[in-house]
C-alpha cells in the first residue's frame, strides 16, 4: 500500500505501547538509544532496528502498536540533526520503512515535523553519487524504499510541499551519474513521475528545476541527468504538457520573463522538447507563430533559427503536421529584415536534403529570393540548392537549377563565380564521374553548354574562371593522357554550336597569351636597348590585359619582369611551360614550385599572390 491518496492522520494513543517503566519499547536484543551512547554503539544499534522496521510489514498490527514509540523517537531532532553520516543513513532508511509499515496513516501528526524528516530524507539521497561507496546499497535500498511506497506522495497535503519536491529533483538530478545502473534510474524516475501526475500540478520551480537539465551547458556537463529528464519528461507528458505551455506563453505570448530564471533559454528549450517528445509542446507552437510575426526584426530572426531547426531535422513531420506554422513560416523568406530572409536561404539546403517533400512549397520562395537586391542572398540561394544537388540531384528539381542557371549572369562577381563553380562540381560529379547513372548525367547535360558560353562575356573574370572551370571539371589536367583525350573528344562532339566556337576562341586567346609570354622571353635574351625595352614594355602590357583588374595587374607584371630578368631558373621554367610538348604533370610541377617559390620569397609582395595564381594557371 502506498500514500498516493492518503493524508496525515493523528497516531493511536501511546497507551500500552510503552513498557512497564515507561521507557521506549526496542526490539529484542536492542539497548536504549541515546545521546548518552558512542557513535559506534548507536550505528550497531540502529542497525538492528533497521533489520526489524525491514522484516515487519502492513499486516503487523501488534508490532506497528508496539513499535510507535520508537518510531516517533527517532523522528526527533537528535536523529534528524545528527552529525554522522551512517546515523543520518540507518535513521533515514528507519523513517522509510516506517512510512511504508504505516501507510496510509503516517504516524506523524505535525505538518513541520512532516516536512523536517522528507527533507532530512532527501539530503541522505545525495549519497547516492559514490556508487563505490560501502554504504552504498543502503542508499540504494532507501531509493527503492521510497520509490516503492511513493511515500512522498504524502506531503501533497503540506502547505510548503513544493520545497520538498524541488529538493528531491534537483538531489537525484544533481547525483545520477555514468556508473547507476538502470534500476537507480528506473527508482529515481517512479519517484519524481509519482509527484508529477498525481499531484494537483507541477509549480515554475519545480519545472525548472527539470529543464535546465535540456540547457546545453547543463547538458554537456552532466548527460545522465540530461538523459534522467528526457525520460521523465516522456513519461508524464499527458499531465506537464499543459504547465510546459503556460511557461511559454507567460514568456512569448505576455512577455513576462521574471517568472523564470530559464526565460532567456526559452528557444534553446523548445529544441530540446521538440527532440524529446512534438507533443510537448502541443500548445507551443502556435506562439512561435505569434512571434514570427512580431515587430521586432531580431525576434523574428530567433524564432526562424529555432523553426529552421525543427522543420529541417531528419525526424520530423512538423511541416505537415503544422501547416498554418508552415505556410507563416515559408513568409518569412520574404521579410523585410535581411538577416531574416538570410537565415531562411540557409535553411532551405537542410530541409531539401531531409524533407525532399517539400521542395516544391520551397522553390518559389528560392525563385523570389534569387532576384534579392541584396548579393549576400542571391549568393547563398546558389550555395543552398548546389549543395543539396552535390548530395542528390534527385532532391532539386529543374526549376531550381535553372535559378542557378540565372545566376551565371549576376551583376556581381561574387555571385557569378558561385553558381559557375557551382555547375561546373555537378557537371563532374554526374556526367564525367557518372555517380547517379544515365538519368542524372542527362539532366545536366547543359552545363557544359552554359560554362562555356560565359567565355563570351566582357570581364575577364568570367573568362579566366571559365579557363579554369575546363581544366580542373570539364576535361580535368589531373587524368592520365588517354582519359583526357577522351574526355575532351567526347565533349567536344557533343557540344552546341555557340559552345565549340567559344572553345576554339578560348584555346585561341590562350594560344595567343603563350606567344606574348614567348615573345617577351626573346626580348630577354636580347640586349639591352631602348628599342627592346619600349617592346618589352608593350608585351608587358598586353599580358596585363589577361589578367584580372587589369590596371593592378600592370604594377605586377613589371615587378615580375624585373624578376624574370634577374632569374634564368625561371625562366627556363616559364619557357617549359609555354613549349607546346610541355605534359600536364610537368606543368603542374613547374607551377607548384613557382607558387611556392614566390609565396616565401621576401622579395615578392603576398598581395601579389592572385596574380602570381592567374598568371600560371
Amino acid at each position: 500500500m502506498d500514500f498516493s491518496t492518503a493524508q496525515p492522520k493523528p497516531a493511536p494513543a501511546l497507551c500500552g505501547v510503552v513498557s512497564a517503566d515507561g521507557k521506549i519499547a526496542y526490539p529484542p536484543g536492542v539497548k536504549e538509544i541515546t545521546d548518552k551512547i558512542t557513535t559506534d554503539e548507536m550505528i550497531k544499534r540502529l542497525k538492528m532496528v533497521v533489520k526489524t522496521f525491514m522484516d515487519m510489514d502492513q499486516d503487523s498490527e501488534d508490532e506497528k502498536q508496539q513499535y510507535l514509540p520508537l518510531a516517533l523517537h527517532l523522528a526527533s531532532e537528535f536523529f534528524l540533526r545528527n552529525p554522522n553520516k551512517d546515523v543520518r543513513l540507518l535513521v533515514a532508511c528507519c523513517l522509510a520503512d516506517i512510512f511504508r509499515i504505516y501507510a496510509p496513516e503516517a504516524p506523524y501528526t505535525s505538518h513541520d515535523k512532516l516536512k523536517d524528516i522528507f527533507l532530512f530524507i532527501t539530503r541522505q539521497l545525495k549519497g547516492l553519487e559514490d556508487t563505490k561507496s560501502p554504504q552504498f546499497n543502503r542508499y540504494f535500498y532507501l531509493l527503492e524504499n521510497l520509490a516503492w511506497v511513493k511515500s512522498y506522495n504524502i506531503c501533497f497535503e503540506l502547505e510548503d510541499c513544493n520545497e520538498i519536491f524541488i529538493q528531491l529533483f534537483r538531489t537525484l538530478f544533481s547525483v545520477i551519474n555514468n556508473s547507476h545502473n538502470k534500476k537507480v534510474q528506473m527508482h529515481m524516475l517512479d519517484l519524481m513521475s509519482s509527484i508529477i501526475m498525481e499531484g494537483d500540478g507541477v509549480t515554475q520551480e519545480l519545472l525548472d528545476s527539470i529543464l535546465i537539465n535540456l540547457i546545453p551547458a547543463h547538458k554537456n556537463l552532466n548527460k545522465q541527468s540530461f538523459d534522467l529528464a528526457k525520460v521523465l519528461l516522456k513519461r508524464t507528458v499527458q499531465t506537464i504538457e499543459a504547465c510546459i505551455a503556460n511557461f511559454f506563453n507567460q514568456v512569448l505570448v505576455l512577455g513576462r520573463s521574471s517568472v523564470s530564471d530559464l526565460s532567456e533559454h526559452v528557444f534553446d528549450l523548445i529544441q530540446e522538447l521538440f527532440a524529446i517528445d512534438p507533443h510537448l509542446l502541443l500548445s507551443v507552437m502556435p506562439q512561435l507563430e505569434f512571434k514570427l510575426k512580431s515587430n521586432d526584426g531580431e525576434e523574428r530572426l530567433a524564432v526562424v533559427r529555432l523553426l529552421a531547426k525543427l522543420f529541417g531535422s531528419k525526424d520530423s513531420d512538423l511541416a505537415t503536421q503544422n501547416r498554418p506554422l508552415w505556410q507563416c513560416f515559408l513568409g518569412r523568406f520574404n521579410d523585410i529584415h535581411v538577416p531574416v530572409r538570410l537565415e531562411s536561404v540557409k535553411f532551405a539546403s537542410h530541409c531539401l536534403m531531409n524533407h525532399p517533400d517539400l521542395a516544391k512549397d520551397l522553390t518559389e520562395y528560392l525563385k523570389v529570393r534569387s532576384h534579392d537586391p541584396e548579393e549576400a542572398i542571391r549568393h547563398d540561394v546558389i550555395v543552398t540548392i548546389i549543395t543539396a544537388a552535390k548530395r542528390d540531384l534527385a532532391l532539386v528539381n529543374d526549376q531550381l537549377l535553372g535559378f542557378v542557371r540565372e545566376r551565371t549572369l549576376d551583376k556581381r562577381w561574387r555571385v557569378r563565380k558561385e553558381a559557375m563553380m557551382g555547375l561546373a562540381q555537378l557537371y563532374k560529379k554526374y556526367c564525367l564521374h557518372g555517380e547517379a547513372g544515365k538519368e542524372a548525367a542527362e539532366k545536366v547535360s547543359w552545363i557544359k553548354d552554359k560554362l562555356l558560353h560565359i567565355y563570351y562575356q566582357n570581364s575577364i573574370d568570367d573568362k579566366l574562371l571559365v579557363e579554369k572551370i575546363f581544366a580542373q571539371y570539364l576535361v580535368p589536367h589531373n587524368l592520365e593522357t588517354e582519359e583526357r583525350m577522351k574526355c575532351l573528344y567526347y565533349l567536344y562532339a557533343s557540344l552546341d554550336p555557340n559552345a565549340v566556337k567559344a572553345l576554339n576562341e578560348m584555346w585561341k586567346c590562350q594560344n595567343m597569351l603563350r606567344s606574348h609570354v614567348r615573345e617577351l622571353l626573346d626580348l630577354h635574351k636580347q640586349p639591352t636597348s631602348e628599342a627592346n625595352c619600349s617592346a618589352m614594355f608593350g608585351k608587358l602590357m598586353t599580358i596585363a590585359k589577361n589578367l584580372p583588374d587589369p590596371g593592378k595587374a600592370q604594377d605586377f607584371v613589371k615587378k615580375f619582369n624585373q624578376v624574370l630578368g634577374d632569374d634564368e631558373k625561371l625562366r627556363s621554367q616559364l619557357e617549359l611551360l609555354i613549349s607546346p610538348t610541355c605534359s600536364c604533370k610537368q606543368a603542374d610541377v613547374c607551377v607548384v614550385s613557382k607558387l611556392y617559390f614566390y609565396i616565401c620569397s621576401p622579395s615578392f609582395a603576398y598581395r601579389n599572390l592572385h596574380f602570381i595564381k592567374a598568371f600560371f594557371t
